[in-house]
């Protein structure tokens, strides 16, 4: 089957690769060149590129799978997989520019597989079935499109498809730091690095490959002077505020401007009508065109890998059809990925009460991240709860936990948040270091 495969990111990589191997013959279209030798990469278009992303056990199983020589190259560069006692992958720990880095080198040298750089003007169509795109005015015929050309993209606009949307409630700032050979970074309390919660946002640092790290600091954005956080000497002066979080910087050296992020929606979309039919015959959405979720969790890719594999294992059963393929696959999503974004709307809307200031809400069916905080008090959840924080199992498999996660708010514990400033308290910080005052230590 000719394919063409519109978006050269981690998905659209993904399943390029894994369809050559199947022998189809597939052309994959992006707008950025990709790299240059060892230059700095800025990711055309991308504006999450530089941001922390978390590559959960799924996705590094996910290439054990498909591209097993990803993972060999992903360690040579400096990628780490973080490993239960078991051996069962948790996390792999690396920069998405690292990430896509090795598989746009594996994609040069697969078979089958063509990398060509330009703009996709739009679908062209016999009647309303896909048969190919227009890059730059040339056509591109194919059997089949795969949109992975994420949440920003307008192909799969194309066919009217009404999705769902929440936003998340989340505006974030990140930065990337290096540390040079031999030293330690700051204290961990997981797998992917450092996770705080504290009273009205989050902080994370996030471990990368070859002594790089990200540090994190999320909040809901409704005040105003956190804004104020993209601007350099006011983001390290929270970062120090922050205890533990400023242990991380004693020996580092930042190597990215503070990166802002906000605006971000809670997203899912079906790609057939109210009876079951294809809205656009010979075109299928993967990925973030299918769905996005919150990046406080970091399921993003993990969810694009497990659609990527499913869509792959589908067309290969039934390689004639790609029409009957589109339907299956939606019912597939509907099933295994939708759950991930109610689960985020549900979760999201909860925390932004309770970061204004709002107490845990036992009328109300309990979010996830307090059933899964709740093994804190009640330590007879957490091997329980595991399954659902590594994406093993679907959110539902949390609703026979209510009840026992209940009965501990129930008792009146409420997960301790970490020390440093209070949500206030660091817009009071932010005010004062961008006017030049004092800021306390």
């Amino acid at each position: 089957m000719t394919i063409v495969v519109v978006g050269a990111g981690p998905t659209g990589l993904f399943t390029a690769i894994a369809l050559a191997r199947r022998g189809h013959d597939v052309t994959v279209v992006d707008r950025d060149p990709g790299p240059v030798g060892d230059a700095p990469w800025r990711r055309r278009g991308v504006m999450q590129f530089a941001h922390a992303h978390t590559f959960r056990g799924p996705v590094v199983d996910a290439l054990q799978t498909e591209i097993p020589d990803a993972v060999a190259l992903l360690r040579q560069a400096g990628a780490t997989v973080a490993a239960a006692d078991d051996g069962t992958a948790i996390a792999l720990r690396c920069r998405r520019e690292v990430f896509e880095r090795v598989l746009r080198q594996v994609a040069a040298g697969r078979h089958g597989l063509t990398m060509v750089t330009g703009h996709v003007d739009g679908v062209i169509r016999n009647g309303n079935r896909a048969v190919g795109v227009r890059v730059h005015g040339t056509r591109v015929p194919a059997d089949l499109v795969i949109d992975a050309s994420g949440r920003a993209g307008r192909i799969t606009r194309e066919t009217g498809a009404a999705g769902l949307s929440a936003p998340c409630g989340a505006a974030y700032v990140t930065r990337q730091y290096r540390v040079p050979d031999g030293a330690a970074h700051g204290p961990v309390n997981g797998p992917i690095g450092l996770s705080l919660s504290l009273t009205g946002y989050f902080a994370v640092a996030f471990l990368h490959d070859a002594g790089t790290f990200s540090i994190t600091i999320t909040h809901g954005g409704t005040d105003s002077r956190l804004r104020l956080l993209r601007h350099a000497p006011v983001y390290e002066a929270a970062v120090r505020a922050i205890p533990v979080l400023g242990q991380w910087l004693e020996h580092a050296e930042p190597i990215t401007p503070v990166l802002p992020g906000a605006r971000l929606h809670n997203t899912y979309r079906p790609q057939v009508d109210a009876d079951g039919r294809p809205l656009m015959p010979g075109l299928i959405a993967v990925g973030d065109a299918v769905c996005t979720t919150t990046p406080l969790a970091g399921r993003g890719v993990t969810l694009a890998f497990r659609q990527a594999q499913a869509l792959v294992e589908m067309l290969h059963s039934r390689p004639h059809d790609p029409v009957a393929v589109g339907v299956e696959f939606d019912a597939w999503c509907h099933e295994h990925i939708r759950p991930w974004f109610l689960d985020h709307v549900h979760g999201d809307g909860d925390r932004l009460r309770r970061w204004a200031g709002g107490d845990v809400d036992l009328r109300q069916r309990l979010p996830s991240d307090l059933v899964v905080a709740a093994a804190g008090a009640d330590a007879s959840l957490r091997a329980e709860v595991t399954a659902y924080e590594r994406m093993q199992t679907l959110p539902s498999d949390l609703d026979r936990l209510q009840q026992r996660a209940r009965a501990v708010y129930l008792t009146g514990w409420r997960p301790a948040p970490a020390p440093g400033p209070t949500r206030a308290e660091l817009g009071e910080l932010c005010a004062q270091c961008a006017t030049g005052q004092p800021v306390p230590v």
